[in-house]
C-alpha cells in the first residue's frame, strides 16, 4: 500500500553513520588527519541535551496464563511428547518445500530424493501414524464386534443364554465386577469432565479474544498517531545543535582563545611560576641578609660587654677566695675547688672574626628596586590576554555570523522540508481510518462468531452426552442392581429392581457399541490434525524455530535470498529476517531498525550536503591568529635575575658563620656554674665567706639573664638566616639560567610555533562545532533505533495470534480429544464388566438346583433340569450322588438352606 511506503520512507530520513564520508563532489568536508606534531587528542565535545522523544504507551500485554486448566494442557503436551518425541524437522521441511516448489506431482514422488524425504516424514510421523492406525482399527472393528456380539447373544451364546450356573465364588466375582465397573465409570466421568472443561475453555477464551483485538488495534492507532509527533520532535531538536553552534561562534574569543591558552599554558605558566618564585626568593634573601647583618652587629657588641663582665666577676670572685678564712683546713679544699673553676668564666664564640654581609645586602637592595614580581605578573596578564587577542583577530568570523546563521537556517529548512516531503500525516490518518473500519468489520462478526461458538459448544456437549448416557446407564444399573439384589433369591426369582439394573447395564453396553466407534473416529481425526498442529506449528512458534524455516535463504525461490524483504521491498538481498524483525519489535525498538531501512535509503549523502557543509568549513578555515605581541618577561626582569645571581651572596663564608653559631656563648653554662657555686658555699661554715660566694652566684645569674640570653636569641636568628641564604645561594646561577631558558623556550613557542598551535586548536574548535551536529545525527539515529515508531504492536500481534490460535484453541481442542479419547478407551472395559455383572442382576429363565438322593452306602449325583413341564436327568460319577434339578420359574424350588 502507498501509505506504508510513505511511512517507511519518512522514518529513514534521520539515519546517519558515525563516520564522515571523505571529501566528495557533494560537499563533504575532508576528514581530519592527525599530523606528526599533534600533541594531544581534541577535548571531548560538550554533550547536548536533546530531551526525550515522546514515547508511546501500548496497552497490549501478550501474556497468557491458562490457570487451573493449564495442568490439563501440560498432561496433553506430555502425552504428545510420548507420541512424538522427535525434534522439530526443520531441515526436512525446508527440503520438502525447496524440492516441491513448483507443485507436487505424482510421478515426482518416485524420485529417490523424494522417496527419502517421504520415508523421513513417515519416521517423524510414526507416533501419530501408529496411534491413528489404532484409532482406525477401533472405528472399523468395534461396530463389527458389536454386531457379532449381538448376533451371538441372540443365539443364546456369548452370555446370551438366560441361565446362570451357581458357583461358590459368585459373590466374590460380583463384587469384583461391581468395583471394576464403578472405577471404570469414575474414570470415564473424569474424561468427560476434562473434555467438558476444554470445550468450555474455548468459549471462555474466544470471548477474551475480543480484548486482544481491541488492545492490538488501539496500539496500532497509538503507533500511527504518535509517530508524526516523534518525527516532528526529531526535526525540531536540530535547533538545539544550531543554537549551540551560533553561541560558540559568538564567543569564539573566549572559546578558541581559551583552547589556545590551554594548549600553551603547559609550557608558559611553569616558566613564569619559577620566575615568580625567584622574585619571592629575592625578598626572602634581603630579609635574611638584614637579619644576619643586624645579628652580627649585636653579637659583636655584646660579646665585648660580656667579656668585661665575666672578667670583673672572675677577678672579684678570686679576691673573695683570697680571704684568710679560706686558709682554714676545713674550708681550704672547697675554696681551692672553686678557684680551679674560675677559668671557665670566659667567652667561647668569637664573632669579631666574621666578615659582614653589607656588600651583598647593598646589591640585593639595588636589585629589588626593580619589581620582578610586577614584571612577572605582566607576563601572566599578557599571556592570559590570549582570548582577547583571538577575539580581535577573528572579527571576520563575528561579521560572518549572519551568513553562518543563514546557512544553518537553510540546513534546518532542508531537514524540515525532507520530513514534509511525504504526506505522512494524511497517510497515517488513512491508516487510522482503515483500522477503525477494520475494527468495526471485525466487531460486526462477533454475533456470528458467538452463534457459531454456541453451536460448537452444543455439539461438544452433545458428543459428551453420548458418553454421559452410557455413564448414566452404568450408574443406574449399578444402583438398581445393588439395591435390588437379594442373596436369598434364586436367579429365576430375582426382583424387578435387580432385573432392571441388569437390563440398564446391558443398555449401556448397547449404547457403548453404538457410540464408541463414532466418538473414536472423531477423536482420531482431532488427534491427527490438532496434534500435528501442536507439534508442527505451535511448539516451533513458541521457541521461534518456525521463524528459522521462513528465514531460510532461498526458500521460496532459488534467486531470492530472503523472503521478508522480497515481499516488503521487492529486494530479497537485504539481510532482513522475520526472526530479527520479531526480536527487535519484541524489545520495543524502532520500526526503522527492525526493518533495516538504512539499507534502502542513504541519508548520509543528504546529511553531507546539509549538515557537513563546505561553505561552513570555509568560514572556519579563514581563522588566523597572531600571538607575537605576547611578552612573558621584560628585559628589566631578566637583568634583575642575572644581577641577583651575581649579587655576592654566594661569596659569604657560610662555614665560618655556622661554626661560630654552633658554639656556645660562654665556655660554661653560667646557670650551672652559679648553681654549683651556691652548692659549694652551702658546705662552708656560716659567715661572711658563704654570703660573699652566694652573692657572686647571684651576679653570675644576672649576667646570664641580661647579656647571654639576648645574645643567644640573636645567634639563633643569625643561624636561621645563614642557613636560608646558604640554600638560596646553592647553584643560584644555574637556577637563574634555567628560569631564563624556560621563559625563552615559552616565548619561542609563542613566537615561532604559535601558528601550528593556532591551526591545531582552530581545527579542534571546528571539530567541536561539527561535533554538535554529529551528536544530533547520532541522537537521531539512536532515537530511530529505539524510540521512534516503536514496533512493539507488531510483535504483540504475533504473540496474540499465537496465544489465540495455540493457547486458546489448539490446547483446548487437544485437551478435548484427550479426555474424550480416554472415555472411548474406557468404554471397552466398561462393556466387559457390564456384561459380566448383568448376569448377577437379571432374572434368569432357568437355574441350577442340587438334590440329595438317599442311597445306602453310596451316593450318586443327579442333575435335574426342569424347564416348563420337561425334566431331564443325568448322572455323574462321583463319590457322593446328589441330584441337581433345573426348575422352571413357575415352580417353587426348595430353599438353599434345605440344600
Amino acid at each position: 500500500m502507498l501509505w506504508t511506503r510513505w511511512l517507511i520512507l519518512l522514518l529513514c530520513w534521520g539515519t546517519t553513520s558515525s563516520q564522515q564520508q571523505a571529501d566528495q563532489g557533494d560537499g563533504a568536508p575532508a576528514a581530519v588527519q592527525p599530523g606528526s606534531h599533534r600533541q594531544r587528542s581534541p577535548p571531548p565535545v560538550e554533550p547536548l541535551d536533546f530531551g526525550f522523544v515522546p514515547s508511546a504507551v501500548y496497552d497490549t500485554h501478550a501474556y497468557y496464563e491458562p490457570g487451573p486448566v493449564g495442568i490439563l494442557f501440560h498432561m496433553v503436551h506430555a502425552f504428545l511428547y510420548v507420541v512424538q518425541p522427535n525434534s522439530f524437522p526443520k531441515d526436512l521441511i525446508v527440503k520438502v518445500i525447496q524440492q516441491n516448489m513448483g507443485g507436487i506431482k505424482i510421478e515426482e514422488w518416485r524420485k529417490p530424493d523424494n522417496v527419502v524425504l517421504l520415508l523421513q516424514w513417515i519416521y517423524y510421523e510414526s507416533g501419530f501414524l501408529i496411534c491413528g492406525g489404532i484409532g482406525v482399527l477401533f472405528v472399523v472393528l468395534l461396530p463389527i464386534i458389536g454386531l457379532c456380539f449381538c448376533v451371538c447373544r441372540c443365539c443364546e451364546n456369548c452370555g446370551g443364554e438366560m441361565h446362570q450356573r451357581q458357583r461358590k465364588n459368585a459373590d466374590c466375582q460380583r463384587g469384583f465386577y461391581t468395583a471394576s465397573l464403578i472405577a471404570t465409570t469414575i474414570f470415564i466421568i473424569l474424561g468427560v469432565l476434562i473434555a467438558y472443561a476444554a470445550n468450555h475453555n474455548v468459549t471462555t477464551k474466544i470471548k477474551n479474544t475480543r480484548r486482544f483485538i481491541n488492545t492490538n488495534i488501539r496500539d496500532l492507532k497509538t503507533f500511527a498517531n504518535n509517530t508524526p509527533a516523534q518525527i516532528e520532535y526529531l526535526t525540531a531538536q536540530y535547533t538545539t545543535a544550531k543554537h549551540k553552534v551560533l553561541s560558540d561562534l559568538d564567543n569564539i574569543g573566549p572559546l578558541l582563545g581559551g583552547r589556545i591558552h590551554s594548549q600553551l599554558e603547559k609550557e608558559v605558566v611553569p616558566s613564569l611560576d619559577t620566575a615568580l618564585r625567584m622574585a619571592g626568593a629575592m625578598r626572602e634573601t634581603k630579609e635574611a641578609l638584614e637579619n644576619v647583618s643586624s645579628s652580627l652587629e649585636v653579637l659583636q657588641e655584646e660579646t665585648g660587654k660580656l667579656r668585661a663582665s665575666l672578667s670583673g666577676e672572675r677577678a672579684s670572685l678570686s679576691n673573695t677566695l683570697s680571704d684568710p678564712a679560706c686558709t682554714n683546713g676545713a674550708v681550704s679544699h672547697t675554696c681551692n675547688t672553686i678557684r680551679s673553676t674560675l677559668s671557665q668564666l670566659g667567652i667561647n664564640a668569637d664573632f669579631s672574626k666574621l666578615s659582614d654581609v653589607n656588600h651583598a645586602l647593598a646589591n640585593v637592595n639595588l636589585i629589588l628596586k626593580t619589581d620582578l614580581s610586577n614584571i612577572v605578573q605582566k607576563g601572566y596578564s599578557s599571556f592570559n590576554d590570549t582570548p582577547r587577542l583571538v577575539k580581535e583577530q577573528t572579527k571576520n568570523i563575528v561579521t560572518a555570523l549572519p551568513r553562518v546563521k543563514n546557512m544553518l537556517d537553510k540546513i534546518g529548512t532542508e531537514i524540515n522540508g525532507f520530513s514534509k516531503m511525504f504526506p505522512v500525516e494524511a497517510s497515517l490518518v488513512n491508516f487510522t481510518i482503515f483500522l477503525t473500519d477494520g475494527q468495526k468489520n471485525i466487531e460486526s462478526y462477533y454475533p456470528q462468531i458467538d452463534q457459531m461458538d454456541f453451536y460448537r459448544w452444543i455439539g461438544g456437549v452433545a458428543v459428551l452426552c453420548m458418553v454421559i448416557l452410557v455413564v448414566a446407564f452404568n450408574f443406574l444399573g449399578l444402583l438398581c442392581g445393588t439395591c435390588g439384589y437379594d442373596k436369598q433369591a434364586t436367579p429365576t426369582t430375582r426382583g424387578c429392581l435387580s432385573n432392571t439394573g441388569g437390563n440398564l447395564l446391558m443398555a449401556g453396553v448397547g449404547f457403548s457399541f453404538i457410540f464408541a466407534w463414532v466418538l473414536m473416529g472423531m477423536v482420531s481425526t482431532l488427534f491427527v490434525v490438532s496434534g500435528n498442529v501442536e507439534k508442527l506449528i505451535c511448539e516451533p512458534l513458541a521457541n521461534r524455530q518456525l521463524f528459522q524455516i521462513i528465514d531460510t535463504p532461498y526458500l521460496v525461490h532459488p534467486a531470492k535470498k530472503n523472503f521478508l524483504p522480497g515481499m516488503l521491498f521487492q529486494n530479497p538481498n537485504i539481510d532482513l529476517t522475520l526472526g530479527s524483525m520479531y526480536r527487535d519489535c519484541y524489545d520495543n525498538n524502532g520500526l526503522y531498525h527492525a526493518l533495516q531501512l538504512e539499507t534502502m535509503f542513504n541519508i548520509n549523502s543528504f546529511l553531507n550536503r546539509t549538515v557537513y557543509n563546505r561553505d561552513l568549513a570555509n568560514v572556519f578555515q579563514s581563522v588566523k591568529v597572531d600571538l607575537q605581541d605576547i611578552t612573558l618577561l621584560e628585559q628589566a626582569g631578566r637583568d634583575s635575575l642575572l644581577n641577583f645571581a651575581n649579587s655576592g651572596i654566594g661569596q659569604i663564608d657560610y662555614d665560618a658563620y655556622l661554626a661560630e653559631v654552633n658554639k656556645g656563648i660562654t665556655l660554661v653554662d653560667l646557670l650551672s656554674f652559679s648553681t654549683n657555686l651556691e652548692a659549694q658555699a652551702d658546705q662552708l661554715p656560716r659567715g661572711a665567706l658563704e654570703n660573699a660566694l652566694k652573692g657572686h652566684a647571684s651576679s653570675i645569674r644576672q649576667i646570664h639573664r641580661e647579656q647571654v640570653v639576648p645574645m643567644e636569641q640573636a645567634m639563633s636568628t643569625m643561624s636561621q638566616s645563614i642557613k636560608q641564604l646558604q640554600r638560596t645561594s646553592n647553584d643560584l646561577p644555574v637556577k637563574v639560567t634555567n628560569i631564563l631558558s624556560a621563559i625563552d623556550a615559552a616565548e619561542y613557542l609563542i613566537t615561532h610555533n604559535a601558528s601550528h598551535v593556532v591551526k591545531q586548536e582552530t581545527k579542534g574548535y571546528t571539530e567541536s562545532l561539527v561535533g554538535y551536529f554529529k551528536q544530533y545525527t547520532a541522537w537521531v539515529r539512536n532515537s530511530l533505533t529505539s524510540e521512534v515508531a516503536q514496533c512493539k504492536p507488531i510483535s504483540n500481534i504475533f504473540d496474540s495470534m499465537e496465544i489465540v490460535g495455540c493457547g486458546f484453541i489448539v490446547d483446548s481442542v487437544n485437551t478435548f480429544w484427550f479426555g474424550l479419547g480416554g472415555c472411548c478407551i474406557l468404554l471397552l472395559p466398561s462393556i466387559i464388566f457390564s456384561v459380566k455383572l448383568a448376569k448377577y442382576y437379571r432374572r434368569m429363565d432357568t437355574e441350577d438346583v442340587f438334590e440329595d438322593m438317599g442311597n445306602t452306602g453310596n451316593h450318586g449325583e443327579q442333575v435335574c433340569e426342569i424347564h416348563g413341564d420337561l425334566a431331564v436327568l443325568s448322572t455323574f460319577s462321583s463319590p457322593y450322588h446328589d441330584t441337581l434339578t433345573r426348575f422352571p420359574r413357575a415352580s417353587a424350588p426348595p430353599s438353599y438352606a434345605d440344600w
